[in-house]
Order: C-alpha cells, then sequence, then structure tokens
C-alpha cells in the first residue's frame, strides 16, 4: 500500500516515527501522525489545518494530546461514560498522579531501548494508514496524499479525532477547508 502514498504522505509517515523518537515513545501512534502532519507546508492538509486555526493553535492542541496521555489516552466518549457510572477519571488520574508521579497513566515508557531502530504502530495509527486508502478510494484519488491521513484522523473515534473536533477540525469542517464542500456526513469514510 505504501507504494500509493505520494511524496507528502510518505513524508508525514516518516515524519510521525520521527515525532515518536524524539519523544521516547516506544511506537508510533496516532498523536504524532498528526504532529507529522502539522509540521508540513504547502499541501492540502496543511492549508486545512491552516485555515481551521491548528497551526496557529498548536501548542493547543498539543496541550490537549497531553492531557489525554494523562488520562491514560482515554477519548472523551470513554470519560463519560465512565462518569455515567460514577468514576470520576480526573480523580484516578490524580490519585496514581499522586502514588507514582505525573504522567504514570501516560503509557510512555521511556526505558525502554531500540536496538533494531525499528519502532512499530500502534493499531489505532495503522488502521489510520488503512483507513486513509478508503478515504481516498471514496473521493476517486489513485493515489493516497496528507489530505486522506488528515482525513482518516477526524473519521475513527480516537483520542486525536477528540482533539481536532474541540478545535473545530471535524471530518466535515477538514473536507470543506480542503475542497470546498463536503459529501453529506463524517461516516462514509469511517469504516474500519
Amino acid at each position: 500500500m505504501f507504494e500509493r502514498f505520494t511524496k507528502g504522505a510518505r513524508a508525514a509517515v516518516t515524519g510521525a516515527v520521527t515525532h515518536a523518537e524524539r519523544l521516547g515513545a516506544d511506537r508510533v501512534t496516532e498523536e504524532h501522525l498528526l504532529l507529522a502532519l502539522l509540521d508540513q507546508e504547502g499541501s492540502r492538509a496543511s492549508f486545512a489545518a491552516g485555515a481551521l486555526g491548528l497551526t496557529d493553535r498548536r501548542a493547543s492542541v498539543e496541550a490537549a494530546l497531553a492531557d489525554a496521555r494523562r488520562r491514560g489516552g482515554l477519548t472523551r466518549a470513554d470519560t463519560e461514560a465512565l462518569a455515567g457510572i460514577g468514576i470520576d477519571v480526573g480523580e484516578i488520574v490524580a490519585r496514581v498522579e499522586g502514588a507514582h508521579g505525573e504522567g504514570a497513566m501516560a503509557g510512555d515508557r521511556k526505558s525502554r531501548r531500540w536496538w533494531s531502530g525499528h519502532r512499530p504502530f500502534t493499531a489505532g495509527a495503522k488502521s489510520v494508514v488503512e483507513n486513509s486508502l478508503r478515504v481516498a478510494l471514496g473521493r476517486g484519488d489513485r493515489f493516497i496524499g496528507e489530505e486522506h491521513l488528515l482525513l482518516a484522523l477526524t473519521a475513527r473515534p480516537s483520542v486525536v479525532a477528540d482533539v481536532l473536533a474541540e478545535h473545530g477540525a471535524t471530518y466535515a469542517t477538514v473536507e470543506r477547508a480542503m475542497y470546498g464542500t463536503g459529501t453529506g456526513g463524517e461516516g462514509h469514510a469511517q469504516a474500519g
């Protein structure tokens, strides 16, 4: 499938690996894909990110992602569901961090050493890459560009999709910013 990726999409994927390495993460996540996309300039995805104010509010996006990591990667829906049965995620995070230090639930295990130099992709990151093909094919495109990766990040429920939505970047708004029109909803590219 990687042979269908444009130069920009390949740069986003390799940029995600670079972000994972720089942050000391043992795996490449959806967050790393988003950060790599926000690094890019001169593409449809970077235009959409700029038009939606993501690049101007990058610090806010990164802070929201860090906050989600502190909650152990729970989505907003997960947190609300737990609150519905009386479980306060904020209280749990505070207790765990009180006992084990800030970021204890983040899952960042920086002590691991990588001898092979290879960082695997999480299931979520793999799903985004796979869904970018579905997005491209659904739009009638033969190649996968970074715009398809950005749309795929917004198309499936995840912490990254939550953070993007909180910053005004849903599937529909990203699509509108890139192409000027919407295709009538977010559901058509959510398979996977």
